[in-house]
């Protein structure tokens, strides 16, 4: 008990001497700090931070977030884009099968709906597999950062569709629209799910 005392009143003043000697940016880079300092985990140090800011010892001016240890908790508050995707590619393939090509004007829905199913999902959710939370070019900006984002996916579509063709004409499937809706919303869907699993992994080991 008196070790664990010890251990909390040091990292204590770990944390505060830190915060004037160094003046870190972010919470983030206080953690980095700390974690270089002691031998504390993550967890741990947020928490103390959090206590110390809640008691008016220090103050933040960036509010701190602990990152969701449970992959459920995950997927009910940090995966918009997640379920987003999901339902996109979904309602996409229902449309294919659902709305004829003589159905005006409701066939627009299907031709908007086909070219981000076409053109955009199948490389944003490969990148997103790849990099969960960075893209690898580095950029000054977060909106800049998003663009490039976009341009990799858009580019990375253009790749992967024409192998899956490729892929379905030497099959007894053919390219068909049917093998090749499935087949795409068979891979938006295996690099969504690999995206959110990577990402929210990256959340826990940040």
């Amino acid at each position: 008990m008196g070790r664990n005392k010890n251990e909390d009143s040091v990292l204590t003043h770990t944390i505060i001497q830190l915060l004037k000697e160094k003046n870190p940016s972010s919470v983030q880079q206080l953690v980095n700090l700390v974690e270089e300092k002691t031998s504390v985990s993550e967890q741990k140090i947020i928490e103390c931070i959090s206590q110390l800011q809640s008691e008016g010892k220090i103050i933040l001016k960036e509010k701190i977030t602990s990152p969701p240890r449970n992959f459920g908790t995950y997927l009910r508050t940090n995966a918009y884009w997640y379920w987003i995707t999901i339902i996109l590619s979904i309602t996409t393939a229902l449309t294919v099968f659902m709305i004829s090509e003589d159905a005006c004007p409701i066939v627009y829905v299907r031709y908007v709906l086909g070219s981000v199913f076409v053109l955009y999902l199948p490389g944003f959710t490969f990148i997103k597999a790849l990099f969960p939370t960075q893209v690898p070019i580095k950029t000054s900006s977060e909106n800049l950062d998003s663009i490039e984002r976009v341009a990799l996916s858009v580019g990375m579509s253009i790749a992967l569709v024409p192998l899956t063709g490729l892929f379905l004409n030497y099959t007894s499937w053919g390219i068909r629209t049917t093998p090749v809706t499935f087949s795409l919303l068979a891979l938006t869907l295996i690099f969504a799910t690999a995206a959110i699993i990577r990402e929210h992994k990256s959340k826990l080991t940040k």
